[in-house]
């Protein structure tokens, strides 16, 4: 079985550290890192941290793509990369000693009109087999249209590959038509998806159901600290993790798609992939700025994660 990440709108994630946080107010932070990343590469992160091995496919500026991808080799993941003008984005997370995260993306390179970016990708893929997995996500750059991005993966689906979709830049309607194996939607975006602020659990699980009903496979909804459901062919479940001091959230939501995707290749139930999910996810809070999760706390937290079968 192949497992490939597609990247196509990295990032180097810069973590800075400062006393108070005030927008509109002067602030004076320390860089604490700057990490290669982006949401597919933290999927292959997790991957190796737990000793499944994946391949990391990403779309590089050429102007700072080599040191990206030198970055990546040096902490163990070696990455094929397609090349296009322009530089990488940098995202900067703001971690106050008081107070919550803030992060600012900023916008990469364009992807020139004469290049086929996405058939550049397909062809470094090359083929696939049935029951391979392949991920889109993140953000898509400026010039990749979302509907070549939803044929490339619609091609994918056909061929018997499990897709995994976890990116703003698909709508609901867009999600049902590529029909994934797996999406991964957080709160913030349940709201949008559904077009209300205030939602609770039985909103969360009835629009989790429809979409699981309209043929999306797994569809995880993450709660943040307090944990995440899954509604599948095989039931719901919803999944809670130990009380840990948190050190950055960053590319925990990708980590724990890594996770689920362990369970997979080891052919665990439906539960217990969501169990290593939030084990992942778990894991990769407890590690500053956008560094994988480490083997140990990854094992020791899903000592400690519940598992509850709602149906």
């Amino acid at each position: 079985m192949r497992i490939v990440t597609l990247t196509l709108n990295p990032a180097f994630d810069v973590h800075c550290t400062c006393p108070v946080f005030l927008a509109g107010k002067e602030t004076r932070a320390d860089i604490t890192s700057r990490d290669p990343g982006g949401k597919g590469v933290n999927i292959s992160k997790a991957l190796l941290a737990c000793g499944v091995p994946s391949e990391a496919l990403a779309v590089v500026g050429e102007e700072n793509g080599a040191e990206f991808l030198s970055m990546l080799k040096a902490g163990g993941l070696d990455c094929v990369a397609v090349t296009v003008p322009g530089r990488i984005r940098e995202n900067y997370t703001i971690h106050p000693s008081e107070g919550k995260e803030t992060r600012l993306s900023f916008s990469g390179f364009r992807v020139p009109e004469d290049r086929d970016v996405l058939a550049e990708v397909a062809e470094l893929i090359g083929d696939v087999d049935p029951g391979d997995i392949v991920t889109l996500t993140g953000s898509l750059p400026v010039g990749i249209p979302i509907g070549q991005v939803k044929e490339l993966l619609k091609k994918y689906r056909a061929a018997g590959v499990r897709v995994v979709i976890d990116s703003g830049a698909f709508s609901v309607e867009d999600l049902i038509d590529c029909s994934p194996w797996l999406i991964k939607p957080n709160e913030e975006e349940i709201r949008k998806y559904i077009g209300r602020e205030e939602i609770g659990t039985e909103d969360i699980l009835g629009w989790a159901r429809e979409m699981n009903r309209k043929g999306i496979g797994n569809v995880i909804v993450s709660l943040g600290k307090h944990g995440a459901i899954l509604v599948c062919g095989g039931g719901e479940f919803l999944s809670c993790p130990p009380d840990i001091p948190v050190v950055s959230t960053i590319g925990a939501g990708d980590s724990s798609i890594g996770g689920f995707i362990w369970g997979a290749v080891l052919g665990a139930d439906p539960g217990d992939c969501l169990k290593r999910a939030m084990s992942c996810g778990n894991a990769a809070c407890m590690t500053p700025g956008t560094e994988p999760p480490r083997a140990k706390d990854i094992i020791d937290s899903y000592d400690a994660v519940t598992l509850e079968r709602l149906k």
